[in-house]
């Protein structure tokens, strides 16, 4: 799948469902589908309990888009 969402393709790669990981992080399995889609910017404090559920980091689930009026 191209442009696959890092939060999506972590989670596959490591067979968790949708269900299990809103269970581990605590939220619903609707917000980890609007996270994976990009209609959710999840808080810091989501954001680093779902990159530790997926044994991965905040930067590399989560990347800042290319700003180009920032030097």
């Amino acid at each position: 799948m191209e442009d696959e969402n890092p939060v999506r393709a972590r989670r596959r790669a490591q067979r968790i469902t949708q269900a299990e990981l809103a269970v581990v992080v605590g939220v619903s399995r609707q917000t980890v589908v609007s996270v994976e889609k990009g209609d959710y910017a999840p808080s810091v404090y989501l954001a680093l309990k779902i990159a530790r559920a997926l044994d991965s980091t905040v930067e590399l689930l989560f990347p800042l888009e290319e700003e180009s009026h920032v030097r």
